[in-house]
Parts: structure tokens; sequence; C-alpha cells
């Protein structure tokens, strides 16, 4: 027997049970028709004119109902008479690559095929300008000529920092449209003046390029659009900040404010640019963020299909398994800690042969007397938080929190051969 083994052969697992956690579930019940009527309603069509290139820029989160809000934008772009075309606006994901770029579209649903129009992904850019800070500001070449822009993007709380301005229409423009280079160039001062850089790049860019206007969503805590907000280029820094605070509120989370061992069953760079929103797990990259509850312990036990061995987040971690290692494809992986100047999420966490002993060794480290009485939670990853399962010792706190339903008797979590969780 290993030492490891040894070491956690006695290292009890708590029975756990399900939950549902209720969170508001206000929903468009047709976000693509919302988007066509505020399209048609807005006036920002009447900058698109017959004929002209318009550029439309798609990123590579996992965003509820992207494919039909790309296609819905470009159906609207073609009734003006002009010509889009779909330009991969996501900085150096997708392993920096304009292949790798695409690919993730494709996953996305977002082919030249279902959109009707052509995709045109490279990674070359051209500076137009820098910051009264120094800092060069680069966007897509091809975004660049077209004779308009328009980005899509959902708005919600940054992962490594606050402002009035995080994640949103303004990250997309200045990181997004600015690929691998742009990202690097604003990540280069590191999160600590992010806050500054992002609104100030955007603005810049809003200026010298033909960026006409955003598509700004809003999901509810369940991964689903319950805003559509159609935001004029002169209006877009004003609007967004209101929908950060909409989206905040919004944000899923676990209903536990101290937890000693929290096990997450994917990451992915689809889930998250961190692989697991740091705003739900309470483990964030840099200091320069905050909230979410106390975890004494994590792990993570595998990587999605769909972010192609990117296991950045893994090292926020504290435990992880072979399993993910072995899927892990460290060129991706570094490549986004070497764009965002924050490497510690890139290292791989302690690894463990499976989920069985991963979770063994976070229950023995959760630093408690009595390893019986574990706070364990579990959860599938940080945009599914509807139904989770908690370990019996949560159930005192689950049965007197009005937003929890306990949907099961207790049970042991069951393992198969090689040790895994049995889906």
């Amino acid at each position: 027997m290993s030492i490891l083994r040894e070491l956690l052969k006695d290292i009890p697992i708590p029975q756990i049970v399900k939950i549902r956690q209720k969170f508001d579930r206000t929903i468009l019940e047709n976000p693509e028709q919302e988007l066509a009527d505020k399209l048609a309603s807005s006036g920002v069509m009447e900058t698109i004119l017959p004929g002209q290139q318009v550029a439309v820029a798609v990123g590579s989160r996992g965003i509820a109902n992207i494919a039909g809000f790309t296609k819905t934008t470009i159906d609207a772009i073609k009734a003006k008479g002009a010509f889009p075309f779909i330009v991969p606006c996501m900085g150096s994901h997708g392993g920096a690559t304009a292949e790798g770029q695409t690919e993730v579209l494709l996953h996305f649903g977002i082919t030249e095929a279902t959109m009707g129009a052509p995709i045109r992904s490279s990674m070359e850019v051209v500076k137009i300008d820098e910051l009264p800070n120094g800092l060069p500001v680069y966007v897509d070449r091809i975004a660049s000529e077209a004779d308009a822009i328009v980005v899509i993007n959902r708005v919600k709380p940054h992962t490594a920092f606050r402002g009035r301005i995080e994640s949103g229409i303004m990250k997309m423009i200045a990181i997004g449209l600015g690929k691998q280079k742009g990202a690097e160039a604003c990540h280069q001062l590191g999160f600590k003046y992010m806050a500054e850089n992002v609104p100030a790049m955007a603005n810049l860019m809003i200026q010298k390029l033909p960026i006409v206007f955003g598509v700004a969503l809003v999901e509810n805590a369940y991964d689903e659009t319950c805003r559509v907000e159609v935001l004029p280029a002169a209006e877009i820094e004003e609007r967004e900040e209101k929908l950060l605070i909409e989206a905040k509120a919004r944000l899923p989370k676990i209903l536990f404010d101290e937890i000693d061992v929290l096990v997450i069953d994917y990451i992915g760079k689809n889930i998250s640019g961190d692989g697991m929103d740091p705003n739900v797990t309470g483990r964030y990259p840099t200091p320069y963020a905050h909230g979410g509850p106390d975890v004494a312990k994590m792990v993570v036990l595998d990587l999605t299909p769909e972010t192609k061995g990117n296991a950045n987040g893994v090292g926020t971690a504290d435990f992880t398994t072979q399993r993910l290692v072995d899927k892990t494809n460290l060129e991706f992986t570094y490549a986004n800690g070497l764009t965002s100047t924050v490497c510690a999420p890139t290292k791989i966490a302690t690894t463990l042969e499976n989920d069985l002993y991963a979770i063994k060794a976070a229950v023995k480290t959760c630093n408690i007397l009595d390893y019986t009485t574990c706070k364990l939670v579990r959860i599938q990853d940080t945009l599914h938080l509807g139904e989770i399962e908690i370990s019996v010792n949560l159930l005192d706190a689950a049965r007197v929190h009005p937003d929890i339903e306990i949907l099961t008797e207790p049970y042991e979590l069951s393992f198969d051969a090689e040790g895994n969780i049995s889906k």
C-alpha cells in the first residue's frame, strides 16, 4: 500500500443529502425575440448602412442563448443590406490561436453554416493608441478594417477585481477585441489597476473605432437570460454600470457561510475565466476581489470537454485528481497565466489518484478535530447551483434556511471501481 493510501485509508467521508437552493428565477421566455424587438426599437440599427462590412464580436464564455443572440444580430444587420461577419472576441482563449478561437465558437453552436455569416479569425492586431500611463491599446486587425463593430457579451462581476465596470461589454472591447496582445497589455500592470484600465482602454477604442453598439446580457442564478439590453456606443459605460449592480444581485451562490470541504466536479474556461467562479467559491486569484463562503479545503475533480485542456484555476484548489492532470494542456493553461500575469491559478494542485482519495485528503486537512463532523458541499460547477449536495452536518442549517429545500434522505457517496464518483 502506498504511503498516501495508508495516510488516508481511515479518513471518513460524511453521508450527504441532495438539496435545492432557491433563487430568483426571473427569465425571458423568448430572449431572441426580445433582442430583435430592442434592435428594432432602440435606433441603433440606423447606424448600420447598406453595403457596410460589420464585425460582430463574440466571446468564449458559456453564455445562455449565445448562438441565438448572435444569429438574431446577424439577421438584423443583413436586413439593413449590410454584410456581417463574426470575429472571435476572446483575448488569449482558445490557446491564443486563430484556429482554437474558431473551435471555441463551434462548441457554442456558432459556425458559418448556423449563423449564415463568415467567421474571420486572426490573432493579428494593430496598435491604435496608448493610455496616458503608457499602456498600448491593440485591436483585432480584421475588426479594425470593418465599417462597423457590434459587441455581444454578458455583464457580471469579475473574478479578480472590483470596480464600477467589471466583466461586460467594456471588458470585451478592451481585452477580448484586443486578442492575446491586447489582453496582455491590459493585464500588464496587474489587477490592482484593472478597474481603471479596462474602461479607459474601452473608451479610447470606442472613440477610435467604428463600434456602434453592444448587446448586453444579464443572467439569473440558473444561467438563464433574464435581461437583454441594446447599448448605443455613447451609452455603454453608463448603462453597463447599472446592469452590473443587477448582475451582482442575481449571482448564484452557496447558501452556507462556512464550509470545511468544497468538492467541484468540473472546472473549465466555458464555466469561468478562472475555471470556477471565485465569487461562488470565495477563492480569489488576487487580493483585489472579495466575497463568497469561507472554504477550508477545496477539491476539483475534472475538466469540462469545452475547455480543451485549459486547466486555469486548478491552482486555486487544494487538491485535484490524476484524471484532471492527464487531461491538462499545459501550453493552453500556462498561456492563460502568462497573459493575465496571474500564475498561481495555473499551478497544479496536490494531485491524488482518484476522486475518493482527493476528497479524503481534503477532509483530513480541513483542520477539524472530529472528521465525522466535516461540513462538506459538492457542486457540479459554479454555474449550476440549483441542486447541490451537502453533508449531514449541514442539515440543521439547511432545515431553517427559507431558500433551501431538502430533497433526499442521507446517503453515501458512491464510487466506481476506479475510485471515482459514480455519476
